[in-house]
């Protein structure tokens, strides 16, 4: 034992952690040796991302004994973690909003280095790791996909002995996860062991040495990846294997949403102006907008669902009506729904309950005067938690208290209930396992056969050929045509991410019939 402990990076004996409502991790054991890329697998709420933070100092555990480098260790605080060399890219970003990327990095760093300093370092690091960062932008003018990359090149900047990734490829574009997976593989032969969190079957075989699964919170196997199928992961995992997709034919009937010469200047210097936007999508089927995250994607989402109410009078239309400059609840009462990006702090407020955050769009249980019925309400998360399988402690819990994939069904699972006539959602399954994915993409569907339509924002190109019937692509702020997605393959959608689509192939598209 003793032999094998020097041998190693990283080693939990026992871990437990207890909350009030369920206990997290339940005498969890793990061994990473150095240069080893070592995935953690599990459904929503096993306990995966407790473990990291224990790993990381931002946890303490109950009970159980920590090893680094063969020694016995308490790791105080993520400021500890670091001077050990463990450095986490959490799935939900640690980042504050009104300061730049740069320093945001600078925080985390030794005071003797000057912003110019670390700003130099970033590019470097950026440059060699083919990692596209603007150290000089505020984060709150970042996309998703951009706030990680700032992310993971703030942990690459500590010369980490182990690095924790959480879901790092939740909002990634194919040809991004290929460079992170150079990176990652280049790291591992420098020595630095890897923890990697996803529910990417397909990535944990490609890239991971070794594979711990986690359900209720206790190490249920230990498997090499590489001998394992999607199915038997899947199995290990929840239990079984996902459901299929029944995918029939669309038939789509009326124009719900019709989107006409949708023009709006970037709000800040960092943003993407949108040029010329047009689109139509009809009762009874699902339309998937590809792209590389910081193409427009967040400017077209904030016109759509009225956050910017500056789009050209006529420019957006549903079911006919004029809503260019209408209010979110306005648009609502026509049957448009819309689910952001930003689980937290758009989708929900982190210290409301559950409960309380239903009435952010659903306000069927707010009576005369504003009073709450708050028995209905309450009734109505409920629902929620139950159809979607939400782990969670009840109505009463805070949002902030749910793992990043139960909160995904919450939110996502709160408009599909409220039965939408136009459903507009941006990245649907992000850091949600196989089989959650399988639900929410599946619940997409059922609402587009009951005759709603459905646009989808999505990064995850294998996502969008799931679900969708035609296929659009967003870059640099203008529109391609739609293509059925029985035509499409994922290299030309692929190429068409660039902006490379044929430009006569706009004027001859017929209109989506």
């Amino acid at each position: 034992m003793n032999d094998s402990s020097r041998a190693l990076r990283l080693e939990l004996i026992d871990i437990s952690k207890q909350y009030p409502a369920v206990k997290a991790n339940d005498r969890v054991s793990l061994a990473v040796a150095p240069g080893q890329i070592h995935a953690v697998l599990g459904e929503n709420g096993a306990g995966k991302s407790t473990m990291m933070k224990i790993i990381y100092g931002a946890v303490q555990p109950d009970e159980g004994e920590i090893r680094w480098n063969g020694q016995p260790v308490q790791v105080a605080s993520p400021a500890h973690a670091r001077q050990l060399g463990i450095s986490m890219v959490y799935q939900h970003f640690s980042l504050f909003d009104t300061l730049s990327g740069a320093e945001n990095v600078w925080l985390g760093l030794d005071k003797s280095l000057s912003l110019a300093e670390v700003t130099r370092r970033i590019v470097k690091v950026a440059q060699d790791y083919g990692l596209d960062v603007d150290p000089a932008r505020p984060v709150h003018t970042l996309s998703v996909g951009e706030r990680q990359r700032v992310e993971i090149v703030r942990a690459l900047l500590t010369n980490p002995k182990l690095l924790i990734l959480d879901e790092p490829t939740s909002v990634l574009t194919p040809q991004a996860v290929e460079r992170l997976f150079v990176t990652l593989r280049q790291l591992s032969q420098e020595g630095c062991s890897i923890l990697y969190i996803s529910h990417k079957l397909d990535e944990i075989r490609t890239l991971c040495h070794h594979c711990t699964v986690l359900r209720g919170g206790r190490v249920t196997g230990e498997v090499d990846p590489t001998k394992e199928t999607n199915a038997s992961l899947s199995r290990l995992m929840i239990g079984a294997e996902p459901p299929q997709l029944q995918h029939r034919a669309a038939r789509p009937g009326q124009t719900v949403l019709k989107i006409k010469g949708l023009s709006v200047a970037k709000q800040d210097q960092f943003g993407t102006d949108l040029h010329d936007i047009a689109l139509e999508v009809r009762a009874g089927e699902i339309v998937g907008v590809a792209g590389v995250s910081g193409n427009g994607q967040q400017e077209l989402m904030a016109a759509l669902s009225g956050e910017d109410a500056r789009a050209p009078a006529g420019s957006i239309a549903v079911f006919g009506s004029d809503v260019s400059r209408a209010s979110p609840r306005a648009r609502r009462r026509l049957g448009l729904h819309f689910v952001p990006e930003e689980r937290l702090g758009r989708g929900a407020v982190p210290t409301l309950s559950l409960a309380a955050n239903t009435l952010l769009t659903r306000t069927e249980n707010v009576g005369a005067g504003g009073w709450l019925r708050t028995g209905a309400v309450d009734a109505l998360a409920a629902q929620l938690i139950e159809r979607f399988k939400v782990k969670a402690g009840g109505p009463g819990a805070a949002a902030r208290s749910l793992s990043g994939g139960n909160l995904q069904k919450f939110i996502v699972g709160r408009e599909i209930d409220a039965k939408p006539k136009l459903l507009i959602v941006s990245q649907p399954t992000w850091g949600v396992d196989v089989g959650a994915a399988a639900q929410i993409r599946g619940e997409l569907l059922a609402l587009r056969d009951a005759g709603c339509a459905v646009l989808v924002v999505s990064e995850e190109l294998d996502e969008l050929f799931e679900i969708s019937d035609r296929l659009v692509v967003i870059a640099q702020g203008r529109l391609s045509p739609s293509v059925p997605v029985a035509q499409a393959t994922i290299e030309q959608i692929g190429e068409w991410m660039s902006g490379l689509w044929p430009k006569s192939a706009a004027a001859k598209e017929a209109t989506h019939a």
